[in-house]
């Protein structure tokens, strides 16, 4: 993987997660209740900010990445500071669009010739 290609995946994946942790309920639940379990005390507020879960995400993402301890430092400030500039364009679009989702139209049906290709 390239250095750009590496640092891209890098800040996408430290976004997904630490945005999982903060805003969504996970598989069956399973998120929303280790929230409930860290409370009000230090780590239920870090679990409900992204941009502080960024930072402890992020470090062990560099150091898989870093060819030394330097390089590690500045990749892993990278992609903590990627992850949040993602988490503001994913709350701006949120507040734009008024949706957690952007639902894409529906597909066009299919005409009764096209209907008739898709069973063979």
């Amino acid at each position: 993987m390239s250095g750009g290609f590496a640092l891209l995946v890098a800040v996408l994946a430290t976004w997904r997660l630490c945005h999982l942790i903060a805003h969504e309920d996970g598989p069956f639940g399973a998120i929303a209740r280790l929230r409930r379990a860290a409370g009000a005390g230090e780590l239920g507020h870090l679990m409900d900010c992204p941009y502080c879960l960024s930072l402890w995400i992020a470090a062990p993402v560099a150091a898989l990445l870093a060819g030394g301890w330097r390089d590690g430092i500045l990749l892993w400030l990278a992609i903590s500071g990627g992850s949040c500039l993602v988490e503001q364009l994913s709350v701006r679009l949120t507040r734009a669009t008024g949706a957690d989702v952007i639902d894409l139209p529906p597909a066009p049906p299919l005409s009764p010739a096209g209907a008739a290709d898709q069973g063979s």
